[in-house]
């Protein structure tokens, strides 16, 4: 959930649906997903007031949320299969909250459901791609500081295989260079060590060692930093990947290259799990989707009885 944009719809104030308290209640998620979840539960309280006269979550029922799925997917424009699976989500653990506090005696959403996926395979860059992100030629007018921090920024996405967020939120002390490895937290504050590859520690090296002259104090010991000298920021991950990719990409699809380049070279799909610390190995088979389809490409192309 993390990285989605906020929605400009009023919030829903109303304390009957206890979204104070069911914010307050996710300790162990990062700041991005529980704003998500704040987002997506208060527009079903919006929904909710509006076209069912509903004010209170002790009156919602299984009906009335398979009919908000349903709204979801059929709206103008309608919401993509994998945002409503999102919703869904979030009012699985909204109402199992409430349950567990006591504010409904049922939980509706147990048995709710949300759409199968749209079939979609992740985007992959291809090696001439990785190479010109990576190893590009530098810009005349751009600063050495920043071209180190981006050949950093990129090696360790692509080489490791990382979250954004988990990028963004890398400290100094989290490296082992010495051992070529990092240690990161992800999903629920679960903390994985992760390989960095021989040109990532050379990036980082290089980064580090001048690392003082960009971050500021205010940063405290955040590995990243911008322009301003702040705690590198999502954002500013999209624009290094802008500014260095030779067709319109986004840094997500690092980590899905990342991947699919394991699998491509015959690496295991549980060692690949591990890697990207994926919860339930499922989330990475769809990896191998992609890898066979490559192959799949490739043997029509290259094969004369294809």
């Amino acid at each position: 959930m993390a990285g989605r944009t906020s929605h400009s719809a009023p919030t829903c104030t109303s304390p009957t649906w206890h979204l104070d308290g069911f914010v307050a209640s996710l300790t162990s998620s990062s700041a991005n997903t529980v704003a998500a979840y704040r987002s997506d539960v208060e527009a079903f309280a919006r929904w909710a007031e509006e076209t069912r006269d509903l004010r209170d979550p002790a009156d919602v029922d299984r009906l009335v949320l398979r009919r908000y799925v349903a709204h979801l997917g059929t709206k103008q424009p309608p919401m993509a299969k994998r945002s409503v699976a999102r919703h869904v989500s979030s009012l699985r653990r909204y109402f199992s909250y409430l349950r567990r506090e006591g504010v409904v005696a049922t939980d509706p959403s147990t048995s709710l459901r949300a759409p199968s996926g749209d079939g979609k395979l992740p985007r992959v860059l291809d090696h001439g791609d990785v190479h010109t992100l990576l190893d590009g030629a530098t810009p005349e007018d751009e600063p050495h500081w920043r071209r180190l921090r981006d050949d950093a920024v990129l090696e360790v996405l692509y080489g490791s295989g990382v979250r954004v967020g988990e990028l963004c939120g890398l400290q100094v002390d989290a490296l082992d260079l010495s051992n070529g490895a990092m240690s990161v937290w992800g999903k629920g504050s679960k903390q994985r060590r992760v390989p960095l590859s021989a040109p990532a520690v050379a990036a980082l090296r290089a980064w580090v060692a001048i690392r003082h002259e960009v971050v500021g104090a205010e940063a405290g010991a955040a590995l990243f930093g911008n322009e301003r000298g702040h705690a590198l920021t999502p954002r500013d991950v999209r624009r290094i990947v802008d500014r260095r990719s030779p067709r319109p990409t986004h840094p997500h699809a690092l980590r899905h290259t990342f991947a699919t380049h394991l699998l491509d070279g015959g690496a295991d799909l549980r060692a690949v799990q591990e890697l990207l610390g994926h919860a339930d190995v499922a989330t990475t088979q769809r990896y191998t989707h992609v890898s066979n389809h490559r192959l799949r490409e490739a043997y029509a192309e290259a094969h004369p009885r294809a």
